[in-house]
This record gives C-alpha cells, sequence and structure tokens, in this order.
C-alpha cells in the first residue's frame, strides 16, 4: 500500500506548505482529464496529509499491514544486545498479531 507521502513526493516532515506545492506540481502533470483514477489518487493523498491535525490523525489511525515474521525476525537479530527494539515496530508486532487472529 502505498502512503500519501509517497504518492506525493515529499517526506513525512515535509510543511504543509511542501506539501501543498508538491500537490499542485501532481496536479498540473495529471490532470482529471488524463487519468481520472490517478487524480483521484493525489486529491486523497493530499486531503490526508494537507495540514498537522490530518498528519496526526493519518499517523495515529492508519497502521501499514506489516509482516509478523519480519518483525519478528528483526526483533531478534538485533545488531547489538544494547540496541533497543523500535517502538514503532514493536506496535506493528502487536497489530499484525491481533489482525491474524481476526482473520
Amino acid at each position: 500500500m502505498t502512503s500519501p507521502f509517497e504518492i506525493l513526493d515529499v517526506a513525512e516532515q515535509a510543511t504543509d506548505a511542501e506539501i501543498k506545492q508538491a500537490y499542485l506540481q501532481k496536479v498540473r502533470s495529471n490532470p482529471p482529464d488524463r487519468d481520472q483514477a490517478v487524480f483521484q489518487q493525489i486529491q486523497e493523498a493530499y486531503e490526508t496529509v494537507k495540514d498537522e491535525n490530518s498528519r496526526l490523525n493519518y499517523a495515529l489511525f492508519n497502521f501499514q499491514p506489516a509482516d509478523f515474521n519480519d518483525l519478528l525476525n528483526r526483533a531478534f537479530r538485533q545488531q547489538t544486545p544494547l540496541q533497543p527494539f523500535s517502538i514503532n515496530d514493536f506496535f506493528k508486532l502487536l497489530n499484525a498479531g491481533h489482525l491474524e487472529k481476526i482473520s
């Protein structure tokens, strides 16, 4: 699944102005009369991350599907014993396990 940041070609730390500029650039190069599906994808990506509140909402409530085995491998294959397991990876691991039980 492609993130809104990838669709707009911006960093997750981009400012409102940078995101808007990237959005306008994408719309200019992909107008709705050329390919409606691509235009709709760009529009939805912009609406998802257009301002700080939208980005916070996206960060809090949109979990990318995680590969449970990959997360376990990364958890137990640390470079050094003192290197902690990333909190984001931990939450993905929990979420992946929860989703597998539901499915």
